[in-house]
């Protein structure tokens, strides 16, 4: 099953960071816009699996909006990209 999360990716002087607010403990970077979809789509799918091997319940999309109150040049951030990150989802969970 796929799920859609929304993203966040921060634009650096050097690279992208991105996170998914709907998904703590997961970030990734990477170069180029492109290879942070992919790493961040593998960074995700892998917690995922991690939680539901573990029987911990996977996190559902609820997120629709950021707030960018304290994201600006000054903490490194020169822009944000917010897109839909489309994720595989385990459909198996071990029963704690």
């Amino acid at each position: 099953m796929k799920k859609k999360f929304l993203a966040v990716f921060e634009v650096g002087a050097n690279n992208l960071s991105g996170f998914l607010p709907d998904v703590p403990g997961v970030v990734s970077t990477a170069t180029t816009l492109e290879q942070m979809r992919q790493t961040m789509r593998e960074a995700v799918e892998f917690h995922l699996e991690a939680l539901a091997a573990d029987g911990d319940p996977i996190p559902e999309p609820a997120t629709t909006s950021v707030d960018f109150a304290h994201e600006d040049p000054e903490h490194g951030v020169l822009s944000c990209i917010v897109e839909w990150l489309e994720v595989a989802v385990p459909q198996y969970q071990s029963v704690a």
